[in-house]
Parts: structure tokens; C-alpha cells; sequence
């Protein structure tokens, strides 16, 4: 039951992500910032 559990929750996830509804939010290891994508050179 918990392996149909955990395959659900990686399906919604996957289909989410597919239609855009989801992302990953983190830049990067090492968190600078980032403006659409393209990294600030400091």
C-alpha cells in the first residue's frame, strides 16, 4: 500500500511538472541569485 502511495505521488508530480504547475525553485549548491534562469556575476 505505501509503494502505491509513493508511485502516486511521483506520478502527480511528474504530471504536474509537465503542465508547468511545478518547478524547481532552487538555483543552485550554492544559492545566488538568478534572474530567468541566468545566473548575477558578482
Amino acid at each position: 500500500m505505501g509503494f502505491l502511495f509513493f508511485l502516486l505521488f511521483f506520478l502527480s508530480l511528474a504530471v504536474l511538472s509537465a503542465l508547468g504547475l511545478a518547478a524547481d525553485s532552487r538555483d543552485s549548491a550554492d544559492w545566488k541569485p538568478s534572474d530567468a534562469g541566468h545566473r548575477w556575476q558578482s
